[in-house]
Order: structure tokens, then C-alpha cells, then sequence
């Protein structure tokens, strides 16, 4: 079950699309209307596109037709896209296009008022795409920024290429004249090129710069966190006193993203989040940023004796 599938409510007759993965037993569905509602994943099927189109059409009395509509020009040229597809009129799938003869191995996230919240990663095979978010056109005045970072390879290529970033922001002005036909997809969507033409890496120069690396730090070692990471903003800094409630909640989850980075390369087995009761909002934060995080076996409450509901283990791979 992934962002982007369709599915059926096993309690009744209605369908939608999954638009967010909450957590590992609830996901997003966005009925057909447009509303979003939280469902347990026991509670729905995915469906097939042509099953659906065939129950709807039997339920009003209509034989089953394939509707024909005048495509966009077909964007021929190889690249890496960004292509915001119709799910409904309002519905739009945002999905990562990769129309070249490599691998593309990528990350991306959102990027809203200079913060950042990681969504998806992957590896695409060549003409593969991959779903990583959903988006309301009746919000399109409130949509972020969405940042994709990605690197071309190929098994026996005897060329590397550097690593790109690039950041999308949408204008209502610009977004509306890039509707044409999706590559890949071959469906009618908004779509903008993420690539130019990939910049060769100097492998010399990559070895000279570890050469010195090596040279500067000869000694460095990687510093494993504490076992346990108090998150409580009065152990991460001093004076707090002017700060916003969101700017507090971003140092604790920078805190906390940093000690989890180190907990994994470390090869930790476990490590204790002390976040505190409150009002469950650091809680679930950091418990959202753990149910997208590769490496991850489990993650729970922890020591309620202990901490009560204010800690979560999380278990690593």
C-alpha cells in the first residue's frame, strides 16, 4: 500500500486515493469529493483503475466506455520532471518522472517559510515514476516549495555525474502554461524539467580533496549519541525566553534528527527520545519523521514506568 493507490473503504462503497502514509497503521485518503480523512489500513483495498471504472459505470446503468480525450503535445525530450497530475478536478499527485536511460537515485521535501520536512526517496529505473505527495488546487496559494535532490548513475558507466538540487516554487502565472502531456505517464499534467545536462565529476579532484581531508582530520571518529537524547528545550539551550513555539519545536526535531543520523551510522541497536508529554506535538513529529525513515525496525512508547508516555525507543536495523 503507497501514496498515490487507489482504494475502497471496506465499510461502504466509497473510494479514493492514499495521499499521505500517517504512520504504520493509519494512511490519508482523499475521497473522491475532495475531503482527506485518516483511515486504519485494515479498513481499505486497494483497487484497479479498470475495477473501479467498471463499478461505478455498472452502478448507473451504463456499459462500461473508455473515454478519449485530446492530449497536450507529447514532451518528447529525455530528462528528469516534476509533473503535477490530475487524481480528480481538485485532486493533483505530484510525482517524480525519470524519462532517462539511467538510474536516478533522489530525495524531496517541502520547503515552507525557510523550514524543510523530508517527504520521499528512491531509486527509479529508467522511465519509472514515483508518487511523493498530493496537493489541493483549491489551496494552491498555500502550496510550499518542493526541493528535489538527485544523482544519475548506470552499472558500468565510465562517467560520474554530480549530485543536483533543485527547488520548484509554484506562481500561478508560470504554473498553469506548463500543462502538456506527461513523459512516462503519457497523461496531461503540469510538468517542469529538474534537470540540464549532468555535470561530470573530476575524480582527481575528489581524491585530492579526501587526500587532504585525511590529512586534516587523521584522527576523526565518528561520535555516537548518549543512549538517551533529553529533548525538553531547557536542556538544549540556555535562554529560550524570546523564542516562538515553532522555533523551539525546530531545534528539538534538529536535535533529534542529528542524534538519530549518528545513532544509524553509528550501527546503534536502540536509542531513548525523551520528548515529554505536553501537548503531543513533538511526539508526533518525531514519530512521523521514524515511519519514513529507512533503517527503522520499530519504534514504541518507552519505559512508561519511567518516562510515562513522554519517551519513545526506537529499535534500529
Amino acid at each position: 500500500m503507497n501514496v498515490g493507490d487507489r482504494v475502497r473503504l471496506m465499510s461502504g462503497r466509497e473510494e479514493g486515493i492514499i495521499t499521505r502514509i500517517l504512520d504504520n497503521n493509519i494512511v490519508e485518503v482523499a475521497i473522491d469529493n475532495d475531503f482527506t480523512i485518516p483511515v486504519a489500513r485494515r479498513e481499505i483495498v486497494v483497487i484497479a483503475a479498470e475495477e473501479s471504472a467498471f463499478v461505478r459505470n455498472n452502478d448507473e446503468g451504463i456499459k462500461p466506455t473508455v473515454k478519449k480525450e485530446i492530449a497536450a503535445p507529447v514532451l518528447v525530450a529525455q530528462g528528469i520532471y516534476l509533473a503535477l497530475v490530475h487524481q480528480s478536478d481538485e485532486l493533483l499527485a505530484v510525482t517524480v518522472i525519470n524519462n532517462t536511460d539511467h538510474d536516478v537515485l533522489f530525495t524531496s521535501g517541502e520547503e515552507r517559510e525557510g523550514n524543510y520536512r523530508g517527504l520521499q526517496n528512491d531509486r527509479l529505473t529508467p522511465k519509472t515514476t514515483r508518487v511523493i505527495t498530493h496537493y489541493h488546487l483549491k489551496d494552491f496559494e498555500k502550496w510550499p516549495g518542493l526541493v528535489v535532490q538527485f544523482v544519475q548513475h548506470r552499472n558500468g558507466s565510465p562517467t560520474l555525474y554530480e549530485p543536483t538540487t533543485k527547488k520548484v516554487q509554484f506562481k500561478a502565472s508560470s504554473f498553469y502554461k506548463s500543462k502538456k502531456t506527461v513523459p512516462v505517464l503519457n497523461k496531461e499534467g503540469y510538468v517542469f524539467q529538474l534537470d540540464q545536462k549532468p555535470v561530470v565529476v573530476n575524480t582527481d579532484k575528489i581524491t585530492e580533496q579526501l587526500i587532504d581531508a585525511t590529512t586534516q582530520h587523521p584522527n576523526f571518529k565518528l561520535q555516537a549519541p548518549e543512549h538517551e537524547i533529553d529533548l525538553h528545550i531547557e536542556k538544549l539551550l540556555e535562554d529560550y525566553s524570546g523564542m516562538s513555539n515553532s522555533a523551539m519545536l525546530k531545534t528539538q526535531l534538529e536535535k533529534f534528527q542529528d542524534s538519530l543520523d549518528r545513532a544509524l551510522a553509528a550501527n546503534m541497536h536502540e536509542i531513548v527520545f525523551i520528548h515529554g508529554a505536553g501537548n503531543g506535538v513533538l511526539r508526533k513529529e518525531i514519530q512521523k519523521i521514524l515511519s519514513r525513515t529507512p533503517g527503522i525496525k520499530f519504534f514504541e512508547d518507552a519505559h512508561k514506568e519511567k518516562f510515562g508516555y513522554g519517551a519513545t525507543l526506537v529499535k534500529l536495523k
